[in-house]
């Protein structure tokens, strides 16, 4: 069944701004990291010292009076909205910290390549192809790659600079997705790092390795970028060059895994995964840096939003259920399955499965329960962003984990 309800998405394009519109995006960028800055360690100060909650405006007020000041006047050199979305900003990451689904908010470093600023309605102009941003005389050289929706005005536009030195506009659209083609399929998906998924049907997605692929050539950078001097051009731009291969790296992944999600989407109407975080897994040396190529929270991640979007269903079987481990066709459940255990035999019915296959078949068994009553599944909130949860892919009670793999 298609979906016919309106909403909100992003179209990211990139653009390239001669000299002057580049010293102003980057004078704002600048400007909005200090606000922010300043904004949180006086809301850090406050509690700390008189345990007093100093809100977005109080911090709103700050700015106003500190734009007065000798000291800070620069700031009113550029567009006042992306300095007081950056103290929105910050008010959402201090409820999100309160709400314990977050860490403390950091300071922004300078440092950090990576910058942007947000506007909203009120501080551009959009007309006919044209993206004119507050305080700047000639709209934006943006590189159209797709079409807008039909009749669509943006309601907020962010401009970003990534640490490889690209520029980015995203422009936030009411838009109604195309609908997609009526199925009653569903199928179980279990995700893995020499499979990036194993679907109930049998089908394996091969994991690209973007990270391995491109390692050589990120290690070389890396070792050139350690040899400059601090503070130098020179490791200024071995920088640059380091980050363009992890933005390349990046990209790819991220292409990928749009593909993927797009087609699983488009051909089931119900997808039934098991609920995945990576925080705990990465702290194995030995699978971290195979587990952050993989990006399964990215996959559940675009998952979530796309069956949203086409109303499709999307069930999340609990962590501790024991796919791997039972038989799928007897319903049998084995003690302990190490992860070099690829295929066995189980003792009951003497069927031998594949341990991928097998699990996918399971989760696709276990998401009708999951709907009809809600067993196995946790919200959406607590999952990878909560800290502190275990985020191993875990098939034993906490207590047995430790003594053997899952």
């Amino acid at each position: 069944m298609g979906a016919h309800r309106s909403v909100k998405r992003a179209f990211k394009y990139r653009f390239h701004p001669t000299d002057a519109p580049a010293a102003d995006l980057s004078r704002t960028f600048g400007c909005v990291r200090k606000v922010y800055n300043l904004a949180l360690a006086v809301r850090s100060d406050a509690w700390t010292n008189r345990q007093e909650r100093v809100g977005y405006r109080e911090t709103s007020a700050m700015l106003a009076d500190g734009k007065k000041t000798e000291e800070l006047a620069y700031l009113a050199e550029v567009s006042s909205v992306p300095l007081q979305e950056a103290l929105r900003h910050l008010q959402s990451a201090f409820t999100r910290f309160w709400g314990k689904q977050s860490r403390h908010p950091r300071f922004k470093s300078k440092r950090h390549a990576r910058a942007s600023a947000r506007y909203t309605r009120s501080a551009f102009r959009y007309d006919d192809g044209r993206l004119t941003l507050a305080k700047m005389a000639d709209p934006l050289d943006i590189v159209w790659s797709r079409p807008l929706p039909v009749g669509a005005q943006p309601s907020s536009v962010t401009v970003s600079r990534d640490s490889a030195g690209r520029w980015f506009v995203s422009l936030l659209c009411e838009d109604v997705p195309s609908s997609m083609p009526a199925t009653t399929r569903a199928v179980g998906i279990d995700v893995g790092l020499t499979a990036l998924v194993t679907l109930s049907t049998g089908e394996r997605v091969d994991n690209p390795r973007h990270e391995r692929r491109d390692r050589a050539r990120r290690v070389r950078a890396q070792r050139a970028l350690s040899r400059k001097e601090k503070g130098s051009e020179n490791r200024a731009k071995a920088r640059t060059r380091v980050a363009k291969v992890q933005a390349r790296i990046a990209d790819r992944r991220r292409d990928h895994l749009h593909k993927l999600t797009s087609r699983l989407v488009r051909d089931n109407q119900t997808l039934v995964i098991e609920d995945l975080t990576v925080r705990s897994m990465v702290k194995n040396r030995k699978v971290a840096r195979a587990v952050m190529d993989a990006a399964w929270g990215e996959l559940r991640r675009t998952l979530e939003y796309k069956t949203a979007w086409y109303g499709r269903e999307l069930i999340i079987v609990d962590r501790w259920f024991p796919s791997s481990k039972r038989c799928s066709v007897c319903g049998a459940t084995v003690g302990a399955m190490p992860l070099n255990v690829r295929e066995w035999t189980c003792e009951s019915c003497g069927t031998t499965h594949d341990r991928d296959v097998n699990a996918a078949i399971n989760l696709l068994a276990a998401g009708p329960a999951v709907t009809a009553c809600g067993a196995g599944v946790r919200p959406h909130r607590e999952s990878s962003s909560r800290p502190g949860r275990s985020a191993v892919k875990q098939e034993h009670p906490p207590e047995e984990v430790g003594r053997s793999s899952p």
